[in-house]
């Protein structure tokens, strides 16, 4: 329970950040801290009623990040345990250590440190950028002992050179998100590594390397700032490996109804048959070479003695396996141009290709232990061996990732989901990569509930989710489904400050056509944008789906299309600066974007001064994970349309909605061109559970 020396910090430091700002306590912050401090106050008392664990859906403007880190690293603190935050984005992690930490450390005088933690994969490896400098045209055939040489053209040597010139001088600190420009992904793929790649503290480079010395700075922080996809990562390593391990953390997820698809992609496998096949026999070659090679190991020659033979097993049985899941092809339903797509129903694989899977595993996991073993004997003599041995390890690094990686593929198709629980989805599809048809396989859970609770709810000291979305139709109902919490939580609402009445207005306008028309509707919402959208300010129109944002933006007449950023011409921050750009400059500006243009940014003030939302935004009805899911409903009676897409649409639409108020003297209007909100009953559902705007119905 809470001891009156805790409270009385929570109590102060509120107080003192309050005084600082010269602002009064905002009802809906106060409730928050609250919330939240009851809730962990449960941690680590047996007898205590309920879970560790608080969700408080918080309304734009409450001011989250000062409540959750007031109430929740006091309580830390007293427990001895780390606090762990975690957001969306890489972006959202900058703002709170570049912006938030340190103005609370200075105005609510909290006395706390705290580091950024980031994925090794976001950090220069000093061994391979060493290699790619040293790769010029006369000695890269000498630097490459067991690949093809780089080939590097003169623009990206230079590249390279500017990074490790910039490490080396210290005006960069290793990490891709502070290098002034931005690093196209695949330059950068070839200066980082993964941990199958990485030899720790065994490596040469370990003393220099900004990844290990961004580490070292966690251990003796208070609050270590992560983002989901890290703290999934770290979890499916058993947690521990990179961040505090959950029992001896408080995590607060910021941005959480990102959380639940993010785990389910996570814990998602896919490969191409064709692809892998190329993996498998480039591996054989890496270990006959180093079988060849007279600087081997007796050791290193032992672990890899069995590499080739595994190699050509699992190729042979990848073959046997795709001719049985072609032979399912021809199920498949026809949809114009698209790829061929066979879903297998609620996620059950035959009995035949069941049995080759496993035995298609067995072969790729003692593959991946071989090669893991192979490389642990070359990682003790790498402080020695140089480059040579450096790389060696990361090819054989790579090759144990990959078979694992398919070891957990064909896994995850040989074994039986759990009865009671919801299947995985499993699917198939055909496609092109070099003009070549390829088979790609995959599987992914449907939901990540069983995954959230056993590695994580089930673990962690104490837990905080937020997010202004978390409630669909007003229900914390969707957000316990798909992250498996404990319905012991302490669950809270709080309000937002703004005057949703007086500042903004919700229009359904009266049009000819709604989207049960996809045609008829396109037609309408480029007659409307034309007729009633003022060219002058600025405006965002967000679309569902990609074909009915360019048949619009074609139908629209030049004088608007000269006013429109279309999401696929810019990239996201390039149109958003331009945007800006006009808008400064005093010039109309419309942004024609997607679902990721409908959350997580940020356009105040008379940067967005109108959102029009062309339909109610429901998922792509032929997703294969989201199609397995309503399967899995509707086998159990219920109506997967009401209870998974209704909901989801009424909570991106909500998010939708959230771009055009961003501050409390924020004004504008948001218009919804579909009338099922006023037609359906489902639509009045839907419509309720927007913020309160006045609203004008045509």
């Amino acid at each position: 329970m809470l001891n009156d020396e805790v409270k009385q910090a929570i109590q102060s430091a509120y107080s003192s950040w309050l005084a600082a700002r010269s602002l009064k306590p905002r009802t809906g912050q106060r409730a928050m801290i609250a919330h939240i401090a009851n809730a962990l106050s449960r941690s680590g008392h047996e007898d205590a009623p309920g879970s560790p664990i608080c969700v408080v859906e918080a309304g734009t403007g409450t001011g989250k990040t000062i409540a959750y880190v007031v109430a929740a690293l006091p309580i830390a603190q007293a427990l001895g345990r780390k606090l762990v935050i975690s957001t969306a984005t890489v972006a959202l992690q900058e703002q709170l250590v570049y912006r938030d930490l340190p103005d609370l450390q200075r105005a609510a005088a909290m006395d706390f440190s705290f580091a950024l933690a980031k994925g090794r994969a976001r950090y220069v490896c000093p061994a391979r950028l060493d290699l790619l400098v040293r790769s010029s045209a006369r000695d890269e055939a000498q630097i490459a002992l067991v690949e093809e040489p780089l080939n590097l053209s003169p623009d990206a040597l230079q590249f390279y050179r500017a990074l490790a010139s910039g490490w080396s001088e210290g005006s960069w600190a290793g990490d891709r998100d502070s290098w002034p420009e931005s690093i196209p992904d695949g330059r950068w793929a070839l200066a980082t590594t993964d941990h199958h790649q990485c030899a720790g503290r065994r490596c040469s480079y370990v003393s220099q390397c900004p990844f290990f010395t961004a580490r070292a700075g966690l251990e003796s922080a208070d609050c270590v700032v992560a983002n989901h996809d890290l703290v999934l990562a770290d979890i499916a390593l058993g947690g521990g490996a990179v961040l505090p391990e959950p029992e001896e953390s408080i995590y607060i997820f910021d941005e959480a109804h990102h959380l639940p698809d993010k785990a389910c992609s996570h814990w998602s496998f896919s490969a191409r048959i064709g692809l892998a096949r190329e993996h498998l026999a480039e591996g054989s070659r890496l270990a006959t070479t180093l079988l060849a090679e007279p600087r081997s190991s007796d050791a290193l020659r032992r672990h890899l003695a069995s590499v080739p033979g595994l190699c050509v097993e699992s190729d042979a049985l990848l073959c046997g396996v795709a001719a049985e899941l072609h032979a399912l092809l021809p199920q498949a339903p026809r949809t114009g141009d698209a790829p061929l797509e066979f879903r297998l129903p609620h996620g059950r694989v035959p009995p035949s290709i069941a049995g080759q899977a496993a035995a298609l595993h067995n072969s790729l996991a003692s593959l991946a232990a071989a090669v893991q073993d192979a490389a642990e004997d070359l990682s003790r003599g790498l402080e020695q061996g140089g480059a040579t041995a450096q790389q060696r390890y990361a090819a054989l690094g790579q090759l144990a990732a990959r078979a694992e990686r398919l070891s957990g593929l064909w896994q995850a198709w040989a074994e039986p989901d759990p009865e009671g629980e919801a299947p995985r989805a499993r699917w198939i599809r055909l496609s092109e990569r070099r003009s070549v048809e390829d088979l790609e396989v995959s599987v992914a859970p449907v939901l990540a509930s069983s995954l959230l609770f056993e590695r994580v709810w089930s673990r962690v000291a104490g837990a905080v989710l937020t997010s202004a979305t978390l409630t669909a139709l007003g229900s914390f109902e969707r957000i316990l489904l798909r992250a498996g919490l404990p319905e012991d939580c302490l669950f809270a609402t709080v309000p937002s400050p703004f005057d949703y009445q007086s500042r903004a207005c919700l229009s359904v306008p009266r049009l000819g056509a709604d989207p049960g028309d996809p045609a008829a509707h396109t037609r309408e919402v480029a007659r409307w944008l034309e007729d009633e959208l003022d060219q002058s300010e600025a405006s965002l129109v967000l679309f569902a789906s990609r074909r009915q944002m360019r048949e619009v933006y074609d139908r629209v007449g030049l004088s608007l299309r000269d006013c429109v950023l279309l999401q696929d011409h810019f990239g996201k921050q390039e149109l958003l600066r331009l945007h800006r750009q006009r808008v400064d400059a005093g010039e109309g500006s419309v942004i024609f974007g997607l679902a990721s243009f409908a959350e997580g940014i940020d356009l105040p003030g008379s940067y967005c001064m109108h959102v029009v939302i062309a339909k109610l935004p429901f998922a792509v009805p032929d997703d294969p994970v989201e199609a397995a899911l309503a399967e899995w409903i509707e086998s159990r009676g219920g109506n997967p349309f009401m209870e998974i897409s209704v909901p989801d649409a009424a909570l991106r639409l909500v998010q939708a909605s959230g771009r055009l108020l961003r501050t409390e003297e924020d004004t504008g209007r948001i218009t919804l061109l579909d009338r099922r909100v006023i037609t359906k009953a489902y639509g009045r559902k839907i419509l309720d559970s927007l913020p309160p705007f006045r609203r004008e119905i045509g």
